[in-house]
């Protein structure tokens, strides 16, 4: 069994973390008092405290201290997860340098080189923005490819496991200058952050995201359709017809016709789906087929989620039919209500027939 993230952050984090950063048992014991029972996070603010009451009271010695410590920067993109001992100082900075933010930054170009500081930045983007930003136009430009991910991953609005920020989230304008210097980097490690970043953006500010991916093709640059196709996966998912465009998916031109059994189902049971596609179009056309299960909401209301089905390619004159089964057991991100839910077919985001059926408890 694949070992916890948190058992990463124990005793042995604790006597590296005090080597690295010149403490001694003092520091150990309060940093391992209470330590196995927290969760992940819990334990890097716990540590972090740690090091904040035994470390010197002024940051700028308290870093110095620690950045002297630091193990070699990491060369490449392998080996990240060796570095995530350092999770708690990079916390440190997070919480007890907003007062010393030129400091703090400085801080952070070294960390991140050893283990990413994109959690650790984003208070300062918020609260020192103007500052953080110069910085993050210099980092566009930095030898490390480590410096150069955290300007787009320290920036994303939605970032996973971060706080999220929600000036960035309303109002994207200030990332996209960085992210158009990093679309070309020569990382691939980079360039997904891109990719990632966008798709955040994607969830608020589609026609803004669908417009970048344009353009970014146009300029006819190989690795930026891996890039664009990445960052458009939400809105492709979603049947968003704009993004399919964008990726060269055309209007279909073709006769569907779609089948659904049972026409009464169960809650915990499954219906199929048939579907035959006919071409009528001239020549080869690349087909991407989802499903859209509108289901009951609590109100009585039907709201559609869409499911990917399949990508195919059908010729001049082709057919061919696909069946799949879809579950009705709940799950926790899901509930069902009894009575009308319909499934719709969308073929490269566009709808060829709905069927209804009665869903019972």
């Amino acid at each position: 069994m694949a070992e916890a993230f948190k058992e990463q952050i124990g005793d042995q984090a604790v006597a590296r973390i005090a080597k690295a950063a010149g403490l001694g048992r003092a520091f150990v014991r309060a940093a391992r008092r209470g330590l196995d029972e927290l969760e992940l996070k819990a334990r890097v603010r716990h540590i972090a405290a740690a090091l904040h009451e035994h470390l010197p009271a002024d940051f700028g010695t308290a870093v110095a201290q620690l950045v002297d410590g630091l193990p070699s920067a990491l060369p490449s993109a392998e080996g990240v997860a060796s570095g995530f001992w350092l999770w708690p100082l990079c916390q440190y900075v997070e919480e007890f340098g907003l007062d010393e933010p030129e400091l703090a930054l400085d801080a952070m170009h070294a960390l991140t080189q050893r283990f990413s500081c994109e959690f650790a930045i984003r208070p300062y983007i918020e609260s020192h923005s103007e500052r953080t930003f110069a910085r993050l136009h210099r980092w566009v430009e930095d030898p490390s490819l480590h410096v150069r991910r955290l300007v787009s991953e320290g920036t994303r609005p939605l970032l996973p496991w971060g706080r999220r920020l929600t000036a960035l989230q309303k109002d994207p304008a200030p990332v996209i200058p960085l992210l158009d210097r990093l679309r070309d980097d020569p990382e691939e490690y980079v360039r997904r952050s891109v990719a990632n970043h966008l798709n955040d953006i994607s969830k608020g500010h589609p026609e803004l995201v669908v417009d970048l991916a344009k353009a970014w093709l146009r300029d006819g640059q190989q690795t930026r359709e891996r890039l664009v196709r990445h960052a458009l996966r939400t809105l492709v998912k979603q049947g968003y017809v704009p993004a399919l465009r964008a990726l060269g998916i055309a209007a279909p031109r073709l006769e569907a016709d779609l089948k659904l059994t049972p026409r009464r189902a169960t809650i915990g049971g499954a219906i199929e789906l048939k579907i035959t596609l006919r071409s009528k179009a001239g020549k080869r056309q690349r087909l991407v087929i989802d499903y859209a299960v509108h289901h009951r909401r609590q109100n009585g209301t039907l709201s559609p989620k869409v499911f990917k089905w399949s990508t195919r390619e059908l010729g001049k004159g082709e057919e061919f039919t696909l069946t799949k089964r879809h579950s009705l057991r709940p799950v926790t991100t899901r509930r069902y209500y009894p009575g009308k839910h319909a499934v719709e077919l969308l073929v490269n985001g566009e709808s060829f027939g709905r069927c209804e059926f009665d869903l019972r408890a």
